[in-house]
C-alpha cells in the first residue's frame, strides 16, 4: 500500500470521541446539585431575559428552536422568576349597563376586591328582597296607607257632594258607576224609568234634557279635578312606597359606597344600582308581572330583574399573589379571547352580562401569557385576533363569526378591557422566518427573538452541566441515580445526537428519554443505580423498536434482491450511499450507481432528472460535475462523448448533492476505462475546483455500510471513503471502530477527487503539465488519452459520413454546466444526504 493511502486512513482513535468517567468529580448524580436553567442556551437565555424585562410597546418574545431543545423549560421558569418581582394586577368584573342594557360596562377593582364587590351586591339584594315584603305587611304602612285613602276618599266625597248638590237643583240624581258619572231625572224625588220618561209631556223632556246638559258641562269641569285627584293620590302612594323602599336599602347602600369609596366606577355602579331598584320596587314586594305562558308553561322574563344586580368577576387575583403566567396548551379563539354563553329560552336563546366568559388573554392581563406559534396561526382568527388586541392595547371580546358574519345579530357588545400582556411566542425558526417575510404586524409586535440552538460546545463546564441536568430530571422524574459511568455514556450518545465530536446536543427532550427508558431497564433489573449498561440498553432497545425498514432494507440486500459489489472491481460502477429518515429514526444503506459513456457532445445525462426523481439539491451537483469535467478536462480539445449516470435500484426521488463526488469517480471511471473497487463506499460532494466538501448523516452512512459488508463478511479490504473535513462528526458505534482497529473495515477521509482517486483504482491522479497533459500511468492521463481517441473517432466518423454524402457529427462540446434533457425542475420526495 502506498504511503499517500496509508495516510488518508483514519485510525480508530478519531472515529469517536469517549468521555472518560473519571473526569466527573462524582459517584452518582445523588452526589450534585440539579441545574437551575436550560443547558448551554446562554444567548437564548439573555435574550428572552431582555424581551420579559423591557416594557417598551412591541417587544413581545418569539422564542425560536426546535422541539425539545428547551424552549417551554426556560421561559416558564424565567416568566415566573419575573412575576413574582411584579404585583398582582386589578380585578375585573363585568356589570350591567342600566343606560344601555346590551352593552355591559367593564368595572376594575384592586386585587382579591372583585369577589368582595360580588358578594357584597349579592348580600344586599338578598337583604332587600327579604326585608321589603316585611316592610310592607307592616302596621306602620297599612296606617300610612289608610291615612292616605281616607285623605283621598274625604276630598273625593266633598267633589261629589258639590256634584250632588248642583244635580239636586235640577230634580237630578247622580251614580258613580264603572263606566263614569251617570245622571238620572227624579220625579218628586224619586228616580224614574226609560219607560217613564217617555210617557212624560214634551215639555217636560225638554226641561230634563236642558237640565241634564248643564249637569253634564258641569261634570267635565270637575273631572280633571277628580283626575288630579287620583294622580296625586298615586303619586302619594308611590312616594309612599319609594320613602320605605329608600328607608330599607339606603343604609346598605351607603355601607357598599363606603366600603368602594375610592373606586370611582363601583361608586357609579351602585349609585345606579340603587336607583334602578328602587324603579323595580314591585319586583323586590313579590309583585312582579306574571310570565307570559305557551301552552300553559311559563316562559321566563328575559330582562332578568336581579340578574342584572350580579357582578360578573371574569378575573381576580390574589392581593399578596405576583403577576399572572398562563400557558395556554389549547389558543382555540375562546380559549384565547373569551366567550359570550347564550342559554335557551322555549325557542329563543337569550344571554346577559353574567354569561360573559373569560379567555386566556383576560387571566394573563397584567402578566405573561405563552403560546405555541404554530397552533394559534392554524386555529381560525385567532393569529389575526390577538395581533389586533396587541396593536389597539385592548381586549375586545365577541364571538366567533361576528366580525364576519352577513346579517347582523342581536347581542352585547361589553365594553372592551384595557390590555397590558407580554407575549412569548414558542416556535420553529421556519416559523419565524415565514412570519417576518409575510407577516408586517409581527416585526412590530414581536421584536425580541430568543433563538435557542440545538447543540452547544463539548468542554468540561459543559459537560458538568450536563450531569446536573440529569441530577434534575433524577429529582423531578423520581428515578434512580445515574453513576458516572452512565452519565459519561449519555455524555458521548449526546455527541452522536449532535453528530460532532466537538458539540453536545441540546435536544433535551430525547436525552430525557434514554434517561427514563434507562432507569426502566435498571429497575426491571432490581438495580438501585442507573449503570452504563442500562444506558446502552436503552439506545439499542430504542433503536430496534425503530428499524424494521432498515433490517427489511438489508434483507435485500443480503439476498441479492438489491445489487451491491462489495469485492472486486468493476469499471464505471460505484457504491454510494444515502441516507433515509423514518421520523425517529435514520440509518443508511448503499446504492450502486453506474455510468456509460458512448460518442457525443459532451452529454452527460442524469437518469434521475430526467423521469423527475432528482431533487434541486441532487440536480445542483449534477451540474457542478459538469463544470468540473469541462473545466478540467474541454481545454485542448472538445469534449466528444455522451454519458449516462444512474442510482440502480432506486425508486423514490434522490436529492442532496452528497453523491457529486461518487458520479464523478464513476464518470472517469467509465471515460478512462478503469475500474473502481467495489469494497469501497464513497460519499462527499466535490466544487467545480474539485475539492471533497462535507455532508450530513455520515455516521448512518459508514454504519449502514458496514452493516452490509459484515453481514457477507469482512475481508479487510472493505471501507468507506468520506470527505475530511466530516472527521469532527464521527461518533461511530463500537463495533466499527472495532473492525478499524482490527484492520477489518477502513475509513479513508480526502480532501480532493486527486486523493479519491487513488483510494478507488490504486492510481496516482496526476498533476497536469504546463502544457496540461499528464504523466504517463496516471489515471487523468488514461481519462486524457481516452478523451483524445473519443473525439478522434469522431472526427473520423464525421469524415466517413461527408464522404457518404451524410450530414456529419458535430463534435462541438454541449454548454458548460448544463445536462442533456429537457429543463423542468425536479419534485421532492425523499433525500440523499
Amino acid at each position: 500500500m502506498s504511503a499517500t493511502l496509508r495516510s488518508l486512513r483514519v485510525p480508530a482513535q478519531k472515529l469517536r470521541r469517549t468521555c472518560d468517567p473519571r473526569t466527573l468529580k462524582f459517584k452518582t448524580t445523588a452526589d450534585i446539585a440539579p441545574l437551575e436553567g436550560t443547558v448551554g442556551q446562554d444567548r437564548a437565555v439573555s435574550a428572552l431575559s431582555f424581551g420579559l424585562d423591557i416594557e417598551a410597546e412591541g417587544f413581545n418574545v418569539f422564542l425560536s428552536g426546535p422541539p425539545g431543545t428547551g424552549r417551554s423549560t426556560e421561559v416558564r421558569a424565567q416568566v415566573t422568576r419575573i412575576a413574582k418581582t411584579r404585583p398582582a394586577p386589578r380585578d375585573w368584573c363585568y356589570v350591567f349597563n342600566f343606560a344601555e342594557p346590551t352593552r355591559p360596562n367593564a368595572v376594575s377593582l384592586p386585587p382579591g376586591r372583585g369577589h368582595e364587590l360580588s358578594h357584597a351586591v349579592d348580600e344586599l339584594i338578598e337583604t332587600v328582597r327579604r326585608e321589603v315584603p316585611k316592610a310592607f305587611e307592616s302596621d306602620e304602612y297599612a296606617q300610612r296607607r289608610d291615612q292616605l285613602n281616607r285623605e283621598l276618599a274625604a276630598q273625593r266625597d266633598q267633589l261629589f257632594g258639590v256634584l250632588q248638590r248642583e244635580a239636586a237643583a235640577r230634580s237630578l240624581a247622580v251614580n258613580m258607576t264603572p263606566m263614569g258619572i251617570s245622571t238620572v231625572p227624579l220625579i218628586e224625588g224619586k228616580p224614574i224609568t226609560r219607560e217613564q220618561y217617555e210617557l212624560l209631556p214634551d215639555e217636560r223632556k225638554r226641561e230634563i234634557q236642558e237640565h241634564t246638559a248643564e249637569l253634564d258641562s258641569i261634570i267635565a269641569q270637575m273631572l280633571p279635578q277628580v283626575r288630579r285627584l287620583d294622580r296625586t293620590a298615586a303619586q302619594q302612594a308611590a312616594e309612599l312606597d319609594r320613602r320605605l323602599m329608600i328607608v330599607i336599602a339606603q343604609p346598605l347602600l351607603d355601607e357598599l359606597l363606603r366600603d368602594f369609596s375610592d373606586e370611582p366606577e363601583v361608586v357609579g355602579f351602585i349609585k345606579q344600582l340603587g336607583d334602578d331598584m328602587v324603579a323595580n320596587l314591585p319586583a323586590f314586594r313579590g309583585q312582579e308581572e306574571q310570565p307570559q305562558t305557551v301552552g300553559g308553561i311559563p316562559v321566563p322574563r328575559l330582562d332578568g330583574i336581579f340578574t342584572r344586580y350580579e357582578v360578573n368577576v371574569i378575573v381576580t387575583h390574589d392581593a399578596a399573589g405576583h403577576a399572572p403566567v398562563v400557558f395556554e396548551e389549547h389558543p382555540s379563539y375562546y380559549h384565547v379571547f373569551g366567550r359570550i354563553d347564550y342559554r335557551s329560552a322555549f325557542g329563543s336563546m337569550v344571554t346577559d352580562h353574567t354569561m360573559i366568559k373569560p379567555g386566556a388573554l383576560h387571566r394573563a392581563n397584567g402578566g405573561f401569557l405563552i403560546i405555541n406559534a404554530l397552533d394559534a396561526l392554524t386555529q381560525p382568527l385567532v393569529w389575526e385576533t390577538l395581533k389586533r388586541a396587541l396593536r389597539t392595547r385592548q381586549i375586545r371580546l365577541e364571538n366567533m363569526g361576528e366580525q364576519v358574519s352577513i346579517v347582523p345579530t342581536a347581542t352585547l357588545t361589553p365594553e372592551p378591557i384595557p390590555l397590558n400582556v407580554k407575549v412569548a411566542m414558542i416556535g420553529t425558526p421556519h416559523v419565524f422566518q415565514v412570519l417576518q417575510l409575510v407577516d408586517e404586524d409581527f416585526r412590530k409586535l414581536f421584536k425580541a427573538r430568543a433563538d435557542f440552538t440545538t447543540d452547544v460546545e463539548r468542554v468540561s463546564e459543559h459537560v458538568n452541566i450536563y450531569a446536573r441536568f440529569i441530577a434534575r430530571q433524577v429529582q423531578e422524574l423520581g428515578m434512580r441515580p445515574f453513576d458516572r459511568d452512565a452519565v459519561a455514556r449519555i455524555v458521548e450518545h449526546s455527541s452522536r445526537m449532535a453528530g460532532d465530536q466537538e458539540k453536545l446536543s441540546l435536544q433535551m427532550m430525547n436525552v430525557v428519554d434514554v434517561l427514563v427508558e434507562a432507569d426502566y431497564w435498571a429497575c426491571d433489573a432490581g438495580s438501585a443505580v442507573v449503570t452504563a449498561g442500562y444506558v446502552e440498553k436503552a439506545i439499542d432497545a430504542k433503536a430496534y423498536r425503530s428499524n424494521l425498514i432498515e433490517d427489511r432494507v438489508q434483507e435485500l440486500i443480503e439476498n441479492g434482491t438489491i445489487k451491491v459489489d462489495l469485492s472486486g472491481e468493476v469499471v464505471g460502477q460505484v457504491n454510494g450511499l444515502s441516507v433515509y429518515d423514518v421520523g425517529d429514526y435514520a440509518f443508511g444503506r448503499p446504492a450502486r450507481i453506474t455510468a456509460r459513456v458512448s460518442l457525443g457532445r459532451g452529454q452527460v445525462q442524469n437518469i434521475e432528472r430526467e423521469i423527475q426523481k432528482s431533487g434541486p439539491s441532487h440536480s445542483k451537483g449534477f451540474l457542478i460535475l459538469n463544470g468540473y469535467i469541462n473545466g478540467k478536462f474541454a481545454h485542448r480539445q472538445p469534449l466528444s462523448f455522451s454519458a449516462s449516470i444512474t442510482f440502480e435500484q432506486v425508486y423514490d426521488e434522490v436529492d442532496g448533492d452528497s453523491a457529486s463526488s461518487t458520479e464523478l469517480y464513476v464518470l472517469l471511471s467509465a471515460i478512462a476505462d478503469v475500474p473502481l473497487r467495489q469494497g469501497i463506499a464513497v460519499t462527499g460532494s466535490v466544487n467545480q475546483l474539485g475539492e471533497v466538501q462535507a455532508i450530513g448523516g455520515v455516521n448512518e452512512k459508514i454504519e449502514g455500510f458496514f452493516a452490509v459488508c459484515k453481514a457477507r463478511g469482512l475481508t479487510g479490504d472493505q471501507g468507506v471513503m468520506i470527505p475530511r473535513d466530516n472527521l469532527h462528526n464521527l461518533m461511530l458505534k463500537q463495533d466499527v471502530i472495532d473492525a478499524v482497529r482490527d484492520g477489518a473495515f477502513h475509513i479513508y477521509a480526502v480532501s480532493k477527487i486527486e486523493e479519491g482517486v487513488e483510494v478507488l483504482t490504486g492510481m496516482a491522479a496526476g498533476r497536469a503539465r504546463k502544457d496540461g497533459s499528464y504523466a504517463e500511468g496516471t489515471f487523468f492521463r488514461k481519462v486524457t488519452d481516452a478523451l483524445a481517441a473519443l473525439t478522434q473517432r469522431a472526427i473520423e466518423v464525421n469524415r466517413a459520413a461527408s464522404r457518404d454524402g451524410v450530414a456529419p457529427t458535430s463534435v462541438s462540446p454541449a454548454p458548460v454546466g448544463r445536462p442533456a434533457g429537457r429543463d423542468r425542475p425536479a419534485r421532492r420526495r425523499s433525500e440523499d444526504a
